[in-house]
C-alpha cells in the first residue's frame, strides 16, 4: 500500500509519464483495485493509442472486476491483434474457465504454453486438468503449490518457487509473532476482555473442566467498532496474556489475481495454525473476506467466502486451540452466515472507551515520558468520544511541540496536563462519523438485535 501511495504522488507530478502510469495501474491490480487500474490504463490508451500493455491491462483489470464478457471480447480483441503474445491467450484462458468454457480454456493454455515466453500456472492447470484425464503439453507441473512462507511480519509473495520452498523449510515455530503487551496494557474494555477470557484463557487453563461440559478450546470472535478504539491493540494482548503466537492476516496477503489463488492461500495460513496451537489468527479489515454474497456478482468472491465458511467450521482441519479474531469498522457489510454458532459465535462491540477507560489508556500513554503535574481524570473528562487513537494523538501533538521548544533549549520539557488539555481543544473525536452509520443500521437494520449494543451505547431504547 505504501508503494501505491508512493505511485500516486509520482503520477501527480508527472501525469503523462507513461511507464510511470503503467506501473501504478500494475500496483492497483496488485492491491485489488481494478476499477482505479481500469481508469489508468484509459489514460495511457489516450496518451499512446497503440500501447500493448494497457490494452491488455483493461482486459486484466476487467477480469479481476468480474466482468467475465467484456473481459473476454477485450482480451480476444487483443490475440487477435497480437496472436504470438502468450501472457494474453494465458489470461484468456483464466476468464474462459471462469466463464465454465473449460474445454476453449484448455485450448487457449496448451496455445501460450506452446509460444515463446509461455509461463506455467500450475494452479490454473490443476483446475483445467485434474481428473479430466487430459494433460497439458510440457513437463508436468509439480505435485504441490509452493508454500507461502510466513514472518513476524506477516505473509508475503512474489518470491521465486524455489525460494519460497527454501524459507518455508528453515523456518519454525517462530514463523509467528509473540506479543509481550498483555491485558494490563490495555485500558479498559473489562467486558470485552472477560469475554475474550471466556473463550480462550479459562478454557486453556482448565481443558478438562471444559471438555466435561463439551465446550471446545478455541473458536471464533469478532470485534466491531468505530476505528482506533483498540480491537487489533485487543487481539495482540490476547496472545500476550497466553503467551500464544499471533499472526495478523491483512487481506494483501490473501486476495490473489489468479482463480484459486485466494482460497490456498487462505486454506495454508489455517494449516500453519493448525500445526502451531495454541495460536491466534488475527484478521483486519475481515469484512473485506467476509462480504455478503448477497452483493457480490463474482463468483471468485462468492468462492472464496465459502472456502472461508469451511475453514471456520473445521471441516478442513481441526480447529482445536485456535481462536479467530475478526475486526471490522463495518459490520453491516459482513456475510450473516459467519455469525452462525461455531464461527464468529461471540460479536463483541468495541466502543470508545468510556471515562475510566480514558483514565487508564492516558496513564499508559503517558508511561516512559516526561510528564509532570499529570492528572488522568481531568483529561479524561475533557475527551468524551476521544479513541484509543484520538488520546495517542493528543500526546503525540503535544509531544511535538515540546520536543521543538526542547531542541531549542537543549534540556527536556515535560509534558504536563493543561499542555495536553490544550491540544485537545484542536481536535475533535474520530469516532462520532462512524456513529452517524451505524446509528442508522442500528435502527433500521437490526431484526436479529445485532446492533442492540450499539443503541444503548447511544442511549437510544426502542
Amino acid at each position: 500500500m505504501a508503494q501505491l501511495e508512493t505511485l500516486r504522488q509520482a503520477v501527480a507530478v508527472s501525469p503523462n509519464n507513461v511507464p510511470l502510469l503503467l506501473l501504478l495501474a500494475q500496483a492497483c491490480l496488485d492491491e485489488f483495485s481494478p476499477e482505479e487500474a481500469r481508469e489508468i490504463y484509459d489514460r495511457v490508451l489516450g496518451i499512446e493509442p497503440g500501447r500493448k500493455e494497457a490494452k491488455l491491462g483493461i482486459a486484466r483489470a476487467l477480469y479481476l472486476d468480474g466482468k467475465l464478457s467484456e473481459a473476454a471480447v477485450r482480451a480476444e480483441a487483443f490475440v487477435g491483434e497480437h496472436p504470438k503474445d502468450a501472457s494474453a491467450w494465458l489470461l484468456l484462458s483464466r476468464i474462459l474457465l471462469s466463464d465454465g468454457n473449460r474445454e476453449q480454456a484448455r485450448d487457449h493454455y496448451q496455445k501460450s504454453q506452446q509460444l515463446e515466453g509461455g509461463l506455467k500456472d500450475p494452479a490454473l492447470e490443476k483446475e483445467l486438468y485434474d481428473g479430466s484425464g487430459h494433460r497439458p503439453l510440457g513437463p508436468s507441473p509439480p505435485s504441490a503449490s509452493p508454500k507461502v512462507p510466513v514472518t513476524s511480519q506477516g505473509w508475503h509473495s512474489g518470491e521465486s518457487e524455489d525460494t519460497e520452498e527454501t524459507e518455508n523449510a528453515s523456518q519454525g515455530p517462530g514463523e509467528f509473532e509473540r506479543p509481550q503487551v498483555t491485558f494490563a496494557d490495555v485500558g479498559g474494555m473489562e467486558a470485552v476482555k472477560e469475554e475474550i477470557r471466556m473463550k480462550i484463557l479459562y478454557p486453556l487453563n482448565n481443558p478438562e473442566l471444559f471438555r466435561a461440559y463439551g465446550k471446545k478450546i478455541g473458536g471464533g470472535v469478532l470485534l466491531y467498532g468505530p476505528p482506533g478504539c483498540g480491537k487489533t491493540l485487543l487481539s495482540r494482548a490476547t496472545a500476550g496474556e497466553i503467551k500464544a503466537g499471533f499472526l495478523s492476516i491483512g487481506i494483501h496477503q490473501i486476495l490473489d489475481l489468479y482463480l484459486g489463488n485466494s482460497e490456498k492461500n487462505l486454506h495454508q495460513i489455517f494449516e500453519m495454525a493448525r500445526s502451531h496451537v495454541p495460536c491466534i489468527l488475527f484478521f483486519d479489515e475481515v469484512d473485506a473476506l467476509a462480504a455478503d454474497r448477497g452483493d457480490l456478482r463474482k463468483s471468485a468472491g462468492r468462492t472464496l467466502i465459502n472456502q472461508f465458511l469451511a475453514e471456520l467450521d473445521g471441516n478442513v482441519g481441526s480447529n482445536e486451540g485456535i481462536l479467530v479474531l475478526g475486526a471490522t469498522n463495518a459490520p453491516w457489510h459482513i456475510d450473516p452466515a459467519f455469525r452462525r454458532p461455531g464461527r464468529f459465535d461471540r460479536v463483541l462491540f468495541v466502543p470508545p472507551p468510556d471515562e475510566t477507560a480514558r483514565a487508564a489508556i492516558i496513564e499508559v500513554l503517558a508511561r516512559n515520558k516526561p510528564v509532570t503535574n499529570m492528572d488522568a481524570k481531568s483529561l479524561a473528562r475533557k475527551t468524551r468520544d476521544f479513541s484509543g487513537a484520538d488520546l495517542k494523538s493528543v500526546f503525540d501533538m503535544t509531544i511535538e511541540r515540546c520536543l521543538s521548544v526542547a531542541m531549542k533549549e537543549g534540556r527536556v520539557i515535560p509534558l504536563s496536563t493543561n499542555d495536553l488539555l490544550q491540544t485537545v481543544k484542536s481536535l475533535k473525536p474520530s469516532t462520532r462519523a462512524w456513529f452517524e452509520s451505524a446509528r442508522n443500521y442500528a435502527l433500521y437494520s437490526n431484526q436479529s438485535g445485532f446492533y442492540n449494543d450499539v443503541l444503548t451505547f447511544l442511549g437510544i431504547t426502542q
